[in-house]
């Protein structure tokens, strides 16, 4: 199976690199995107035009909400959605805030690959995993003012990034098997001035990309 990895910084494909190179199952193509939505949706269609993956993963960190959330938790997307897009009502009264006219109303992930993911929950004792919506916007959620606004509109989302809606959406489009692993890096509603965030990448990341691997070995 050949399998496409998209993470979005540096620091996500320095973290993922000796990760790719270790497996040997499955034909493992990785590349970096860039921030940001539409710097996803163009990785994604290159990746698919490029090398006709079987599958597409994004992984990377994300600002996390909920009660059961902790950092270096992972959240493992069960449907996705843009917090920062609204078509109005003024042609299509049944399009909903977050979805793009003409598109479902949130993207569902493989049902197969979320399967995987969620049994990897019974075989560790050690990984916190949390199936949920993903929610994705054009926006560094750095406030707990921002924060608040976006968990307003989407109460039930895990997770909240820059980029999985958009490659959801290319994959969606393409007909490509596609999930998003985010790794938790901050809280904002406990965090102040993203300090949560900066701490994460100095101490903790390099254990935290191990569960897209795992994962990786068990498709």
């Amino acid at each position: 199976m050949k399998i496409g990895i998209i993470v979005a910084m540096d620091k996500e494909y320095a973290q993922l690199q000796e990760v790719a190179q270790s497996i040997e199952k499955h034909e493992i193509v990785l590349a970096k995107c860039g921030i940001g939505k539409v710097n996803a949706a163009l990785g994604a269609a290159e990746m698919i035009r490029q090398h006709h993956p079987d599958v597409i993963i994004s992984s990377g960190c994300a600002g996390g909400n909920g009660d059961d959330i902790n950092i270096q938790d992972v959240v493992v997307s069960s449907q996705l959605v843009y917090h920062d897009v609204y078509c109005g009502k003024a042609i299509d009264d049944t399009t909903i805030y977050g979805q793009v006219q003409g598109l479902p109303a949130r993207f569902d992930v493989d049902a197969h690959l979320l399967e995987v993911a969620k049994s990897l929950n019974l075989q560790s004792s050690t990984l916190n995993l949390h199936p949920g919506l993903i929610v994705t916007g054009d926006w560094f959620v750095d406030t707990k003012e921002k924060a608040r606004s976006i968990i307003e509109l989407f109460p039930e989302a895990k997770a909240i990034d820059m980029e999985s809606a958009a490659i959801a959406q290319t994959c969606y489009i393409y007909k490509v098997p596609f999930i998003s692993f985010r790794i938790i890096s901050d809280i904002p509603l406990r965090d102040t001035d993203a300090s949560q965030y900066h701490d994460f990448w100095n101490t903790i990341a390099d254990r935290s990309f191990q569960v897209t691997k795992t994962f990786i070995e068990r498709i």
